[in-house]
């Protein structure tokens, strides 16, 4: 497990131990509209999803692991390969912490620099994406920080709170 290890952080896979924490994060209203979520998740079908977690990339088209600090076992945040394409070696990606507390302290910055590294090096992806509402600063920080690039813009593209905001498709291609 090297590959997923940084130096204050690891990412592993997730474990039944974590429904409390998901079930948590993904009722979390003040980050429905990152997630795209409008309803609730309930315990059993955050129970049903991890039970089928043990399913490949290739399987699930997804991979979902947990951020943990080194030394322990809790999960502080979730970090996603999804829509993975293998014909087009490509797939999104996202990330989200879940305490305000530990965000700012590089924790971002590990998981995703290992999940690329992952991404390139050991699923020999070709490309990785990710869409960032515009006015989300930090994100776009930590993903053009790793040489992600804006190629497009959707305009009005997220509703919140009766306004519209524009979203950005970053793109980050494997220089190998």
């Amino acid at each position: 497990m090297v590959t997923l290890t940084g130096n204050t952080i690891y990412l592993r896979a997730l474990e039944p131990d974590d429904l409390e924490f998901i079930y948590r994060l993904e009722n979390n209203e003040a980050i429905w509209e990152v997630s795209n979520t409008q309803t609730p998740y309930s315990r059993f079908l955050i129970r049903q999803y991890l039970e089928n977690s043990h399913q490949d990339i290739y399987e699930a088209k997804q991979l979902r692991l947990a951020i943990c600090k080194t030394g322990t076992f809790d999960a502080i945040g979730l970090i996603d390969l999804f829509d993975f394409d293998p014909v087009n070696q490509r797939a999104g990606v996202g990330i989200i912490i879940q305490d305000t507390e530990e965000r700012n302290l590089g924790v971002g910055t590990q998981a995703l620099g290992l999940l690329i590294s992952y991404a390139f090096n050991k699923l020999q992806l070709h490309q990785l994406y990710a869409n960032i509402d515009s006015g989300n600063v930090a994100s776009v920080s930590l993903f053009t920080n790793f040489g992600f690039q804006l190629i497009g813009q959707k305009k009005d593209w997220i509703k919140r709170n009766n306004n519209y905001h524009d979203e950005g498709l970053y793109q980050l291609i494997s220089q190998k």
